[in-house]
């Protein structure tokens, strides 16, 4: 089995213990699902020039502890002030040390929108995020069928939250509704081997539809390679480790954006 088959099992039986906890009446009565309406994350990843996705998390199966020092409302503060225009939040416990339970503290203290990151496999997943100050979720093609994809996205919809839907191969945007999908990101990791390659975006995102908002994600550190995916068409960029294992990760974003913003003006003169 791979990695990504083993967090999936261990993903169905998370979710099996917290269906036990927990029920969707009991989530739908929470007020960051009741009084609460998500922001588009969508529409916060419209704006010209390269956005940013930054993100929250302690630890990855293939790294090991990132940050032991998680401090998950002070790091959002950060992000927010250095114009990250929305925060991925990485919830699954067992493979990323991740919690949901970080998600309302972060909500609290930022208004930008949170995207839970982890391996949803079922809506009781997006009612919980959303339930938790979540507005939007990852959908990973790689690990759900067409079908799956289709309802889950359609769930999310319904509460009102965007999806970004994530793919590694080619054969993987065969599962996507373009019709349905406004979001699509593209995993520079291999979900079953963990390796990484910076080119796999601009192959994959080379065949999508240009109407689709476009992400590229893991294994960004370098301002050369935020120029080129922006002059390659890509919206936005999700990065963590590399803010993750910098003393102040905000400032971590502001340098890499403007080292980014150099090279280009460079490139122009």
């Amino acid at each position: 089995m791979s990695i990504l088959d083993d967090i999936i099992d261990d993903t169905r039986s998370v979710v099996a213990e917290r269906k036990k906890e927990t029920s969707i009446s009991e989530l739908e009565q929470r007020p960051l699902y009741a009084d609460r309406e998500p922001v588009s994350l969508v529409e916060a990843l419209k704006e010209r020039g390269m956005s940013f996705i930054a993100e929250i998390k302690k630890a990855s199966p293939s790294k090991g502890v990132i940050r032991e020092n998680l401090q998950p409302a002070l790091i959002a503060q950060q992000y927010e002030k250095n114009d990250a225009a929305a925060i991925s939040v990485l919830t699954e416990p067992l493979h990323f040390q991740g919690t949901l339970e970080h998600m309302p503290w972060i909500r609290a203290h930022v208004d930008i929108p949170l995207l839970r990151k982890d391996f949803i496999i079922d809506p009781y997943q997006i009612v919980a995020a959303r339930a938790m100050g979540a507005d939007a979720v990852l959908l990973i093609a790689t690990a759900l069928d067409r079908r799956q994809l289709y309802d889950l996205h359609q769930a999310a919809d319904e509460l009102g939250m965007s999806c970004l839907v994530e793919v590694y191969t080619l054969d993987d945007l065969d599962k996507i509704d373009f019709d349905q999908v406004q979001l699509l990101g593209v995993n520079n990791r291999d979900l079953h081997t963990f390796e990484v390659d910076i080119e796999n975006s601009l192959r994959i995102f080379e065949q999508a539809p240009r109407s689709v908002g476009r992400v590229a994600e893991s294994g960004l550190s370098d301002p050369e390679t935020l120029v080129r995916l922006r002059q390659n068409g890509v919206n936005a960029v999700l990065i963590g480790e590399h803010f993750m294992r910098a003393e102040n990760p905000g400032e971590a974003l502001a340098d890499l954006r403007d080292r980014a913003k150099e090279i280009a003006l460079g490139q122009q003169r």
